[in-house]
């Protein structure tokens, strides 16, 4: 798989009225990680799913560029806060649900779906209900699906926020591990895991908002919970955090 790079630019969000952000701009460097960070209602979600062309019911509108000058359309991955496992299809078929909306899964593509759940940790569970896994494991189910699809970007809204720390930690090791190589956006409300993760972090704040970057230190993904640079970070970006401007657009994330 080749890394890809692309750019937002002129990306601009109304809620009930009221511009939430207008003229926003970025640039992803291809296989790179961005933590992307901000207050509730500051429109962090939503940017996330006008990248990825989903519906949203306000106002807005982005042009997207590439490093190819190609589509982003069809080439990104999308992994949400809650693991969204159809109750009804087992694991397997879980991993397996984009080769099934698009037709009848190949017995290779379901050698590959066992495949990715052996390297998340959960090949006996192949032909399990997700009722009969934890929450981490669901979230593993869902890494897998996520990989399932080889997609060069993978937009992420929160996945880890709905896990308990421990397995929280642990799906970080698992994630840079298996998301090597690919452009990578993540949306986070943990500073922690945003420095242990990300090459960059792009802060979404004022109103109309603006994107700001927060300097990252260097090394390997996850950095260390007892690094003294991410010990040290974390508060200042805390502090950056905690100085942006309120705001009250509780129907916008």
């Amino acid at each position: 798989m080749t890394s890809l790079g692309f750019s937002l630019s002129q990306a601009r969000l109304a809620f009930s009225g009221q511009w939430l952000f207008d003229g926003l701009s970025a640039t992803f460097a291809p296989g790179s990680w961005t933590g992307l960070l901000g207050r509730s209602g500051s429109g962090k979600s939503s940017l996330l799913r006008m990248i990825a062309d989903l519906p949203i019911p306000d106002t807005h509108a982005l042009t997207l560029t590439t490093s190819d000058q190609r589509p982003l359309a069809g080439r990104l991955a999308w992994m949400a806060q809650q693991d969204q496992l159809l109750p009804w299809r087992k694991v397997i078929d879980n991993v397996l649900l984009g080769p099934a909306l698009r037709g009848r899964p190949t017995a290779a593509q379901r050698q590959r779906a066992m495949t990715l759940l052996d390297e998340v940790g959960l090949s006996d569970k192949a032909e399990q209900w997700p009722k009969t896994l934890s929450g981490g494991q669901r979230q593993r189910v869902a890494l897998a699906r996520t990989l399932f699809e080889d997609a060069p970007v993978v937009l992420m809204d929160e996945p880890f926020s709905a896990v308990d720390a421990i397995t929280r930690l642990e799906l970080h090791e698992l994630a840079a591990r298996l998301l090597a190589g690919r452009t990578v956006l993540l949306v986070t409300h943990d500073p922690l895991e945003a420095l242990r993760l990300s090459d960059r972090i792009l802060i979404l704040s004022d109103q109309p908002a603006s994107l700001s970057d927060f300097e990252v230190p260097g090394g390997q993904r996850p950095r260390a919970l007892d690094a003294p640079d991410v010990q040290r970070m974390q508060s200042q970006l805390v502090a950056r955090l905690h100085s942006a401007p309120h705001t009250n657009n509780e129907g916008s994330t």
